[in-house]
């Protein structure tokens, strides 16, 4: 178990049952919320033809099976003397590559001193020793159940019944403007891609691409996405928000206290509650998700705004270790910013566990942390930062304490830049990098500007800049000033010495100096420098040996 316990005191059993009846009415009204049908969905077509991969005193039996009702194709990875005479094609495979989603699988296999073959598929059932797609989430349409006989013919019954139209919600929607994977081939922040279990995510460039029909809809890639250009789009945060507040208005309007939301799955998570039955404790809210790494640091903050004073989020051990890393990491961010702001805690609580009695020890000892004295009225936005800002807001108006910043791990979405003045020659490169216009410059007057509200420390400003001057202070801060554009470095703008125009700022002019004086188009002729690019071409096409008359500037 990964269990945060906390000190409760003793339990008073009137309120107990206070806060048990309160529950009930918490989740009926959380349940009245509707879930609205997905707008946008993602369309699969099966005919049913098969590929069935393994040695064959494995592979054999199971695709005769497959071959009464679907189109079967058999690749056999250990050498036959003599090929298994068989209704449908048997192949010998040295080496089998695999590829794809439910009706648009492809394969590529060798055999011993043969060309390479390929084929297309509809449906896989690996029973090779190493899975063919090693991805934690599975495409639809691939099965691959293991040694367990069991195990084996649940795979084979549910493949027959996955021929004809399919359809899922798409589960996410991706705004490219505020993607902070990549600039002028520079990668920044490349989360989404990390955490994404079903391997549904690449770098394109500048940005990212998702194949909608690999994506399982975990929704970890929104949480993980420090700018909001993934969004959980079915169900949206805006309606998990709705529900939580739906939930604790009717709790404390039954007399419970200290409510706490239990966030798990719809299968595996809420069997394990169900077990339990009456012995999770009444101030204990279960509320279903998709998928438990579907919500992090935007919806926490507003779960506590609104009243919560503790967020469990159970885990049953199927979830990628990647989820697991992510979810801890958020709840690490989260309390780090309650705790500096004097809510005493902790608010937050990762579970993992597998047995009911694990469940009920950890459930005992649910967080109960420090809550605002006035709930929250906003709603949850569908933009992620939006949601941070009234949340954050809140937290703030009624905080015990009154810092001006708090420090924060690295890695989270919220932070300052520092700028090494002496090495900064603003030249702006860090300005076109930003995603998020945190970085801005002068508008002609050669200073940078910065908005440390829209910083999501994704670290393109400082691997962008050429002379290594930038570094990230992740913290959040809470100053007027955070919203303001303050001037980070400024410098006297250089005047051409032949036009008088000005084309640099004196840093930069300084900087070049130093580093170019020795390069033969330069050596000797260092004014050149000091000179803006139209006047420095004509110095040197003018002959050296021709009489000049010189402008001279007035002082």
């Amino acid at each position: 178990m990964n269990i945060r316990f906390t000190d409760n005191p003793p339990l008073d059993p009137v309120q107990e049952g206070r806060n048990a009846q309160a529950r009930g009415a918490a989740i009926l009204a959380a349940d009245a919320i509707p879930v609205f049908e997905p707008a946008v969905t993602v369309s699969y077509q099966s005919s049913g033809r098969t590929l069935v991969v393994g040695a064959a005193e494995h592979a054999l039996p199971w695709a005769d099976r497959l071959a009464a009702a679907l189109p079967v194709t058999v690749l056999l990875l250990d050498s036959q003397q003599t090929m298994p005479l068989r209704p449908y094609p048997v192949h010998v495979a040295r080496t089998v590559a695999l590829a794809g989603w439910l009706g648009a699988f492809e394969a590529r296999w060798q055999a011993p001193g043969q060309p390479v073959q390929q084929g297309r598929f509809d449906l896989v059932l690996d029973l090779s020793p190493s899975r063919l797609i090693p991805s934690h989430q599975r495409p639809h349409g691939y099965y691959a159940p293991g040694y367990d006989d069991g195990a084996r013919l649940e795979a084979v019954e549910a493949m027959l019944d996955m021929v004809g139209d399919f359809e899922k919600p798409k589960y996410f929607s991706y705004k490219e403007r505020t993607c902070a994977h990549g600039r002028n081939g520079l990668t920044g922040c490349s989360a989404c891609i990390e955490i994404c279990s079903a391997q549904a995510i690449s770098g394109d460039g500048d940005r990212v691409k998702v194949n909608p029909y690999l994506c399982a809809g975990c929704g970890a890639c929104s949480t993980a996405c420090p700018t909001g250009a993934i969004s959980y789009a079915f169900p949206p945060a805006a309606l998990t928000g709705k529900r939580m507040q739906a939930a604790l208005r009717s709790y404390r309007e039954g007399g419970g206290q200290d409510p706490v939301f239990v966030l798990h799955d719809p299968e595996h998570g809420a069997a394990l509650l169900a077990q339990l039955g009456e012995s999770v404790p009444g101030r204990a809210i279960p509320l279903a998700l998709q998928h438990t790494a579907s919500t992090g640091i935007d919806v926490w903050f507003a779960a506590v705004a609104y009243g919560a004073a503790g967020i469990s989020v159970l885990l049953t051990g199927r979830e990628a270790p990647q989820y697991v890393a992510l979810l801890d990491q958020q709840m690490e961010i989260v309390q780090a910013v309650l705790s500096g702001l004097g809510y005493e805690g902790p608010h937050f609580q990762l579970l993992r566990v597998e047995a009911p009695d694990e469940l009920a020890v950890a459930l005992r000892h649910a967080p109960r942390g420090r809550t605002p004295a006035e709930p929250a009225t906003f709603h949850l936005a569908n933009d992620k930062r939006n949601t941070l800002d009234y949340a954050l807001e809140h937290l703030h108006r009624h905080a015990p304490l009154a810092p001006e910043q708090v420090a924060l791990p690295a890695g989270a979405p919220f932070g300052a830049i520092e700028v090494d003045r002496k090495a900064c020659s603003l030249c702006m490169s860090c300005v076109g990098a930003c995603p998020a216009g945190a970085l801005q410059d002068g508008q002609g007057a050669p200073l940078l500007r910065f908005i440390e509200k829209n910083c999501v420390q994704c670290g393109l400003c400082a691997s962008t800049c050429p002379e290594n001057a930038i570094s990230l202070a992740p913290r959040l801060s809470f100053m007027e000033s955070r919203g303001q554009a303050v001037v980070l470095n400024e410098s006297q703008p250089f005047h051409c010495i032949r036009c008088d125009q000005p084309f640099g700022t004196l840093q930069m002019v300084e900087n070049m100096l130093g580093r170019l004086a020795s390069h033969p188009a330069f050596s000797g002729h260092l004014d050149r420098l000091r000179m803006c690019g139209d006047c420095r071409v004509i110095d040197m096409m003018e002959p050296r040996d021709e009489m000049r008359v010189t402008a001279l500037k007035r002082t």
